[in-house]
């Protein structure tokens, strides 16, 4: 069955795909927690907003919606109970490990923290350092490389965990019941690669379509899952994964690496040995290299796009409540959330779908081979 080509990629381009996955991965690993230094050392009134103040403010929707569509370096539960996470900071001094909980004050805003080498302060979710005036120094502060995890890096984890929680749990039912029909979560997921198989792969790609099973399934389920999850109004759901654009620039960057290390020759000559008048090569030389580039580009925009633009609308709709401050607009504003919700559902799958395709796609002109 195909659960087993998931674990065993032997081909060189699905090991490079692996690498750049891990590596990808490799950047967001657990911290441990520093202790908190005294808090009088800053000047906390030039760098932070009263809580008070905050609270007698207009509600912003703006703020709302970029707020969830956005990175964080906490993960929000309910009303003022959030999840600190590891903040990795790599300074021109060194590498810096705490707890995101020490940027907060008891009411979420934001507030400095004197670090092992400097004094920090999570601007908009950019951490930056303060200076010994206690504003924020640009120059050290341009230095600072952050590879924290975030709200998207730890849904991501989750994502991935329940990814290998399932297959393995599936792979492990094929191999007890050999030669049986599907049972409980079998039946599920069985139907599902082989659309994958005959209605993607096989047809895009040809009779080399088995390689690329594993890449194909794994974009698939991947997105798939994460849409799914950042429709989940509550933990461990609501991180905007897919919708965050140095994730799909990752999926496309494998999709390029991929596609142009299994071209063959006629993929390549078509590129630089086209049949047109030598006077024109020069131009289809820019302009079939713009497209090698262009096409992952066009899948990372895309799925980006379309999943962020979900949960602003769903939001906006929501927030309506908030800004005409009544209870009448209450039931519709829910009826059109609930129609939405159900729709995005839809456009979760379908997202998955089109990216698996056009993967497939892809790959299928770079391996064609042309008979004369």
């Amino acid at each position: 069955m195909y659960f087993s080509h998931i674990l065993n990629f032997k081909n060189s381009s699905q090991r490079a795909v692996i690498a750049l996955f891990l590596t990808f991965l490799s950047f967001n690993s657990f911290a441990k927690q520093e202790n908190e230094a005294p808090a009088n050392e800053v000047k906390k009134e030039e760098v932070a907003v009263s809580h008070e103040a905050k609270a007698e403010e207009k509600f912003d929707p703006t703020v709302t919606i970029l707020e969830h569509i956005g990175d964080s370096h906490s993960w929000h539960l309910w009303g003022h109970t959030t999840i600190p996470l590891p903040v990795i900071l790599y300074t021109p001094s060194g590498l810096e490990i705490f707890s995101s909980s020490n940027l907060m004050d008891a009411h979420h805003e934001s507030t400095p923290y004197r670090g092992e080498y400097y004094t920090y302060f999570n601007e908009e979710e950019h951490i930056k350092i303060l200076g010994a005036d206690g504003k924020i120094d640009e120059e050290l502060s341009s230095k600072l490389y952050d590879f924290s995890i975030t709200k998207n890096v730890a849904a991501l984890f989750v994502a991935v965990i329940l990814i290998l929680v399932v297959f393995i749990s599936v792979a492990g039912s094929y191999k007890k019941r050999v030669g049986k029909a599907p049972k409980g979560l079998q039946s599920w997921i069985e139907p599902l690669i082989i659309f994958i198989r005959d209605d993607i792969a096989r047809p895009n790609i040809g009779y080399k379509f088995e390689k690329f099973m594993p890449l194909l399934l794994t974009i698939f389920f991947f997105i798939w899952f994460n849409n799914l999850l950042g429709l989940i109004p509550i933990f461990p759901g609501s991180a905007n994964v897919t919708g965050n654009i140095a994730v799909t620039m990752v999926l496309s960057a494998i999709v390029l690496i991929v596609v142009n290390v299994n071209g063959n020759k006629y993929y390549w000559s078509h590129i630089f040995k086209p049949n047109v008048p030598f006077w024109l090569l020069p131009i289809m030389w820019v302009v079939e290299i713009i497209g090698v580039f262009s096409k992952p580009f066009a899948l990372m925009i895309r799925l980006f796009a379309n999943i962020t633009a979900g949960h602003i609308i769903v939001l906006s709709l929501i927030s309506l409540i908030f800004i005409f401050k009544t209870i009448a607009i209450a039931p519709v504003s829910v009826a059109f959330v609930l129609f939405m919700d159900v729709l995005e559902l839809l456009v979760a799958f379908l997202q998955a779908f089109i990216f698996t395709m056009l993967t497939a796609l892809f790959i299928g002109t770079a391996v064609e081979e042309h008979h004369h």
